[in-house]
């Protein structure tokens, strides 16, 4: 089933912001320790595939830190284009996400 298929039971109400902050902070720290494991990694790894895991990391990263600021801001689980509320489920899976699934395909 497509992510952007209505289902019928698509929870309306808000992600609890105390769940919202767990979720970012385990976001957080997986992107830290990867980067940590990608700069121990040895010599044999390819230099430059490195790189773009690491700039991938930190792109994610910057994700999530705008998503605590959206949490500060009382914005957090808003769409940025449309302002619908998104999913509670897609906040579940992505939660730096910024929009909800028919304006993240408008935006690709």
């Amino acid at each position: 089933m497509s992510l952007d298929t209505p289902r019928p039971e698509t929870r309306l109400e808000r992600l609890p912001t105390h769940e919202a902050l767990q979720r970012l902070e385990h976001e957080r720290n997986s992107r830290l320790t990867q980067l940590r494991a990608l700069d121990e990694v040895g010599a044999d790894a390819e230099e430059h595939v490195i790189a773009v895991q690491k700039d991938t990391i930190r792109r994610v990263l910057a994700e999530v830190e705008a998503a605590f600021a959206r949490v500060r801001d009382g914005n957090y689980g808003n769409c940025l284009d449309c302002a619908k509320p998104v999913p509670v489920e897609r906040l579940e899976i992505l939660p730096y996400t910024r929009f909800c699934v028919p304006c993240r395909r408008e935006t690709v």
